[in-house]
């Protein structure tokens, strides 16, 4: 029973750190009632996937599918955008986690390696938790987030090129994760190739946000 719950506390701390950055980035209002209920789904559903049908790989994919839906039906988010926030979401986190997972290995300060335990994996995502959580605070406070994300659906979207590179950007992040997860556990060697990977397609995905967003500024202040 413990171990149920530890389980469900931290993978929903996990959702709710991702929804939070993912909103704080594109100045959307936070939900938090709404976060925790997203995420108490997401780990139920992710507990039953891995520890009582041992299918690691089908739940990293299911969880991706539900934060778009959730993003997309729950928060009202437009389909489309809900594709982007999805992306961006996964990409900011796992760019965090890998980054953080390397850095204890590399430093031997705590090992987190295969095979894990649950405090190691715990201590991870608390790592991983807060990291996130101070970085979507500090863009919020500091309103250093994007504005071209309309927060309702049934407005009309013109969706530009630009966007669409976005899009593709972020599409790659669910591989990416399963890219993580093959590498931990088998080869771990060439595991410094996930926060590169993430770094360089996040830096990109930011860069063409700000291009967009600062586009988009010039065109209503003309």
């Amino acid at each position: 029973m413990l171990d149920f719950v530890l389980y469900m506390a931290f993978s929903i701390l996990e959702a709710y750190a991702m929804f939070y950055l993912a909103f704080k980035v594109f100045k959307i209002d936070i939900y938090p009632v709404e976060i925790v209920f997203a995420g108490a789904i997401m780990a139920f559903v992710s507990y039953a996937l891995r520890i009582d049908y041992q299918m690691v790989l089908t739940d990293v994919f299911i969880q991706y599918l539900l934060t778009f839906f959730f993003f997309w039906l729950l928060f009202r988010i437009h389909v489309f955008y809900a594709a982007i926030m999805t992306g961006l979401a996964y990409l900011s986190y796992m760019l965090i986690q890998s980054t953080c997972y390397f850095i204890i290995n590399s430093t031997f300060l705590y090992s987190v390696k295969p095979p894990f335990t649950a405090i190691s994996v715990y201590v991870l995502q608390s790592i991983s938790v807060l990291i996130t959580s101070v970085i979507g605070f500090y863009i919020g406070k500091y309103r250093k987030g994007f504005d071209f994300v309309p927060d309702k659906q049934k407005i009309k979207v013109t969706i530009a090129n630009r966007e669409i590179k976005i899009f593709l950007l972020s599409a790659p992040s669910i591989f990416l994760v399963i890219l993580m997860m093959i590498l931990t556990q088998k080869y771990s060697q060439f595991f410094f190739l996930i926060p590169v990977i993430n770094a360089i397609l996040l830096y990109a995905y930011l860069y063409l946000s700000y291009k967009k967003d600062r586009t988009q500024d010039e065109f209503i202040s003309s």
